[in-house]
């Protein structure tokens, strides 16, 4: 007789629901959408008046200044200069801008004035901008205040450099004073070794014209290498993010934006603000 077979019944055992919690899964996703919602709010309440220039939707007083006014591109660039209006306003250029009708430079989107212009002469120990002379002499003929600047390569020898921004670039009264343009850190020497160059340059270019020179950098290299042991220096930043909208007190020039639109100009151009008046820049310049 067959044996009868039998099959024991499995027990189901059945999970105990974790209770939700913040960090699961509905909860977070309803968590971050919240905040991207309260962040989109926020931005946008805080940029409403560059927002409303830019979209076209302008109030009472914008639209009766329709004829001197344009739409300006870049929303931050219009937050940044309507809060600095009476500030000097001017350009940096070099090669990168081709050909430059310099006649036409003559405002930023028809309201704000362009008074200065800072122009590339020099690069490293043997290289002149194909357009330096073309530029100089156009900003001159242009009635501009105008300014040269060296680009600074921190491995190359710093008189070198030095001695090729002097042969290239004579300055006259009313100029402003030469600008040193370091941004790298060098791959070759040490940090101390690159500061040691950049006051060798400074100081022989400061003895040829008899004026000091002006240092241009980034915000967060100023900060990093430059801002204690080049403190008898002036210095023109750049810095670029939504969260700076006016100059500190303490900066002669702020390089703002590289995505300006000016008349003469094709494409983007950086865009600069001196700290003071018109009148007060030409204190700086050339005797």
């Amino acid at each position: 007789m067959a044996k009868r077979v039998v099959r024991k019944r499995t027990a189901v055992v059945r999970k105990r629901q974790k209770k939700a919690t913040f960090f699961s899964g509905n909860f977070l996703r309803y968590a971050i959408f919240t905040f991207l919602i309260l962040l989109i709010t926020g931005v946008g309440f805080h940029y409403r008046n560059g927002l409303a220039y830019y979209l076209g939707f302008k109030s009472d007083k914008a639209l009766k200044a329709k004829s001197e006014s344009k739409r300006i591109s870049d929303v931050r660039n219009y937050q940044v200069l309507e809060k600095h209006e009476g500030k000097s306003i001017g350009i940096d250029v070099s090669e990168y801008q081709g050909e430059i009708s310099w006649t036409y430079v003559d405002t930023i989107e028809k309201k704000y004035p362009i008074d200065f212009v800072f122009i590339r002469a020099t690069v490293g120990k043997d290289r002149q901008d194909y357009k330096f002379e073309k530029n100089w002499l156009g900003a001159k003929a242009n009635k501009m205040i105008r300014g040269a600047y060296h680009y600074y390569r921190p491995n190359e020898n710093s008189l070198e450099q030095a001695e090729l921004f002097i042969a290239t670039v004579e300055l006259k009264k009313g100029d402003l004073p030469p600008v040193l343009d370091i941004e790298q850190l060098p791959n070759k020497q040490s940090i101390a070794n690159l500061k040691i160059g950049l006051k060798r340059w400074l100081k022989v270019v400061e003895a040829h014209y008899g004026v000091k020179p002006i240092i241009y950098t980034g915000e967060r290299f100023y900060n990093d290498f430059l801002k204690d042991e080049f403190s008898d220096y002036l210095f023109w930043i750049a810095n670029y993010n939504f969260y700076r909208e006016e100059i500190v007190s303490d900066w002669l020039f702020w390089q703002f934006t590289e995505k300006g639109s000016i008349p003469g100009i094709k494409g983007n151009v950086d865009v600069n603000i001196y700290n003071g008046d018109l009148q007060q820049i030409q204190f700086i310049t050339v005797e």
